[in-house]
């Protein structure tokens, strides 16, 4: 029967961050360097909340978009810690997760033929979707503008079938944010055309300073948010898309017919998360910082090329100019012969070729022992 499945899913593939990290499983003693999840256990008082849901038997199905008194807490929370406003009522839907959330605003917005602009390198959960929509994907190369998507590369890539750009900033897999003044330059640019803009700010929480560019182009920006790595809650699946309700009304649609709604039991803890837990973010980045200059300081050290991340707890590293293998290949070497795993950079698109994802989502002693091999690694290799 696999020929009667639909040809879009067929063509698309397994996640490269996925198929490594498989590939890697069961090798005995390896510090691992891939996977984007805090090391952090979510606070205690929002499990306890979750328990106190369980036992209260809050258990059945809430609205489509969400228990209505954590939509009211997540616009207090996204308007004080980003100037975002939104109605609670109309302009905001809880989602299972960023990745549902991504899945419902692009399903909703895109047609065959539309064209996507993507910032490269990028996280590879957009194009899958961009492709089973029918819809293309049209890069934007940032390496030689520090990762940074400029107000001239988008103006030089619009065309009369550009429906959507997106914004993933901060950025997964370089780690970089863009500054208000970038934005300023990029919303003018947008401005002047009827394009969507798809603003992933899952790591806001984490950046050195955020800025939205839904505050400069409300009426075109779909933002989606959540609670996976500002409060260390990516199990629960919890996300949000905040967008005008002319928008947000055809995505509870989408919403609806694919999840019916969020977890009951998540979305109290959620509650919990934006109320009592409004700063439970700051402590943890506080130790990301740490870990951030510790982790630049030693691969610069190496003799190593990297952009300083001020957004996610990500560096996108060169490869030496001497190592001629793939980016896939270096990373399988350096798990065999120095016990460390890296995500290869052709995990996100061609452009990353030729680099490889460290995620510093780890305690002080694991990134410490992990350098250290790595360095010996590098002492070590005859190119």
């Amino acid at each position: 029967m696999e020929d009667r499945i639909n040809p879009l899913v067929k063509d698309i593939q397994i996640s490269g961050i996925r198929q490594f990290f498989n590939m890697i499983a069961g090798i005995p003693d390896v510090i691992s360097f891939t996977i984007g999840q805090p090391d952090f256990n979510t606070p205690e008082h929002i499990k306890t909340t979750a328990v106190g849901a369980i036992t209260g038997n809050h258990t059945t199905y809430t609205m489509n978009a969400g228990l209505l008194e954590l939509r009211k807490a997540a616009c207090v929370y996204f308007e004080k810690k980003y100037n975002l406003n939104y109605l609670a009522d109309s302009e905001i839907i809880v989602t299972a997760g960023a990745s549902e959330a991504i899945d419902v605003a692009l399903r909703t917005i895109l047609q065959p033929g539309d064209e996507v602009l993507l910032p490269c390198p990028i996280y590879p959960g957009y194009e899958p979707i961009i492709q089973i929509c029918g819809a293309k994907a049209v890069y934007l190369d940032t390496r030689e503008t520090a990762f940074k998507v400029t107000a001239t590369q988008i103006r030089n890539k619009i065309s009369e079938k550009t429906k959507c750009i997106i914004l993933p900033y901060p950025s997964n897999p370089t780690g970089v944010s863009l500054s208000q003044s970038e934005l300023e330059e990029i919303a003018v640019v947008l401005g002047d055309h009827k394009i969507f803009v798809l603003a992933d700010e899952i790591y806001s929480e984490l950046a050195d300073n955020h800025f939205s560019i839904a505050n400069l182009l409300k009426e075109q920006t779909i933002v989606i948010n959540g609670l996976s790595k500002s409060h260390a809650m990516t199990g629960w699946r919890i996300g949000f898309l905040l967008a005008p309700a002319t928008i947000c009304q055809h995505m509870l649609k989408v919403h609806q017919y694919n999840v019916t709604c969020a977890s009951s039991i998540s979305q109290h803890a959620a509650l919990a998360a934006l109320t009592t837990g409004f700063d439970d973010a700051l402590p943890m980045r506080t130790a990301y910082r740490e870990r951030r200059k510790y982790v630049y300081d030693r691969l610069t050290k190496m003799g190593l090329e990297t952009t300083f991340p001020d957004g996610a707890f990500y560096f996108f590293v060169k490869l030496p100019v001497q190592c001629k293998q793939s980016s896939w290949d270096f990373a399988l070497e350096l798990v065999k012969k120095a016990g460390v795993a890296v995500v290869p950079g052709s995990a996100f698109t061609q452009y990353g070729e030729g680099f490889f994802r460290v995620s510093y989502a780890c305690a002080m002693e694991t990134l410490i022992e992990g350098l250290n091999r790595m360095e010996r690694y590098f002492a070590e290799r005859n190119w």
